[in-house]
């Protein structure tokens, strides 16, 4: 799971890439909300921690504008700020933050917020089976059915599929799925993509079902959750 943590105090940002570092997290940073839209817009993380005060675009405009994209408008986000009065945690949450934590607070409370945050997005996560909309995966026994059909999947397109169901309703582009499933250091490309999701396709959807991989037209693809 990747965090982008976007906040411009040095000292805060190494804290927290620390204790989420050494909880499991692949962590990126952003100083200021301009710099915070274009990795977004780059490669979407999984969750975003967002500091109220910040240079160039304040946080609450960067969740503003992110729940204005179709995109991003389910991107987990929790706000992080000095500000505790009850009217700026009404006003962060009413923006589409999903939770928000006053300064100073304990990284293990943050912790905490993160998964329930991320488990209430998807429920799957931790879990030796992943199901959505028809379609159940079992980790353990490698296993894949649709509406109780056993599929038959190669390693990539199980990965491939793992990947989208546990961030089904969010659009993904190819640089995503590329990072996420083939790897950050491995050199495939962008078609090799297409050409798997094509082999998933064929593998998920019978002559009557519904294709649950729905494409997005100059951005990349979103696994469906109904």
């Amino acid at each position: 799971m990747k965090v982008l943590i976007v906040e411009d105090e040095p000292s805060m940002i190494e804290l927290l890439r620390y204790n989420l570092v050494s909880a499991g997290f692949e962590v990126s940073s952003a100083m200021d909300g301009e710099e915070a839209l274009m990795l977004i817009d780059e490669q979407t993380p999984d969750m975003v921690l967002l500091d109220w005060m910040l240079p160039k675009i304040s946080g609450i405009e960067v969740c503003r504008m992110l729940r204005r994209k179709q995109e991003t408008r389910n991107l987990p986000v929790i706000m992080i700020t000095a500000r505790g009065e009850e009217t700026d945690r009404v006003r962060g949450l009413d923006v589409g933050a999903d939770d928000y934590m006053s300064k100073p607070f304990s990284p293990n409370e943050l912790l905490a917020r993160i998964r329930a945050v991320l488990r209430r997005h998807n429920p799957n996560l931790g879990s030796d089976m992943i199901s959505v909309a028809d379609v159940s995966m079992d980790l353990v026994a490698y296993k894949v059915s649709r509406a109780g059909r056993e599929l038959h999947l190669g390693p990539t397109e199980f990965k491939l599929l793992r990947y989208f169901m546990e961030r089904a309703g969010r659009v993904l582009t190819r640089e995503q799925l590329l990072d996420g499933v083939w790897g950050q250091n491995v050199y495939v490309e962008d078609r090799t993509v297409d050409v798997h999701i094509r082999r998933l396709r064929k593998a998920l959807n019978s002559e009557n079902e519904v294709d649950l991989i729905r494409t997005v037209r100059a951005v990349g693809y979103c696994f469906e959750k109904e």
